[in-house]
């Protein structure tokens, strides 16, 4: 079982300055929601950050809301949430698929988000990885929100050129 299986987990990023996320859940199956959300909420205050949360209706209008809010806010990373659970048609694997590509998209231009969406077979799989005591994919979304935060604060501070871009001070206008 996953479960019994022994991964390597990154030591928590350390931070000088403040950090502020923003959790974006659906809390379709509430309950399981609730135990994601306590898992990242402690992760995040485990590195003395700050979060906001705010909630949509599935899992499809998490990516929507995490573009909004990075071109109406100043948030430092985010935090997607939800489960979906298996059923009888194709649907699930529509919102498995595009949910997870519009994140990834949205990472690739630069946002820092942990991807927490659950895709599971059934209500007892998603129990077990979303309880803070057990595989807590809440809090694992968070801990790679701020890793991510962590690498852009390292490299956004780099006043040399990276690959073709050269120093924001050595650009000449004519």
């Amino acid at each position: 079982m996953a479960g019994q299986e022994n991964h390597y987990i990154l030591p928590r990023p350390e931070f000088d300055k403040p950090v502020k996320l923003l959790i974006v859940v659906s809390p379709y199956y509430k309950d399981i929601a609730d135990n994601m959300i306590a898992g990242a909420v402690a992760e995040i205050e485990a590195v003395g950050g700050t979060y906001e949360l705010v909630e949509v209706p599935g899992a499809l209008e998490i990516p929507t809301a995490i573009g909004i809010s990075d071109r109406a806010s100043n948030f430092d990373g985010f935090v997607a949430l939800g489960c979906v659970i298996r059923g009888e048609t194709t649907h699930y694997d529509t919102v498995c698929n595009d949910s997870s590509r519009a994140i990834q998209l949205l990472g690739l231009q630069g946002l820092c988000i942990g991807n927490g969406i659950l895709t599971v077979e059934n209500r007892k799989q998603a129990e077990v990885r979303a309880d803070p005591a057990d595989q807590n994919k809440g809090g694992g979304a968070a801990a790679a929100a701020l890793h991510l935060i962590a690498l852009a604060r390292k490299w956004g501070a780099q006043t040399k050129g990276v690959g073709f871009k050269p120093a924001s001070d050595s650009y000449r206008l004519a």
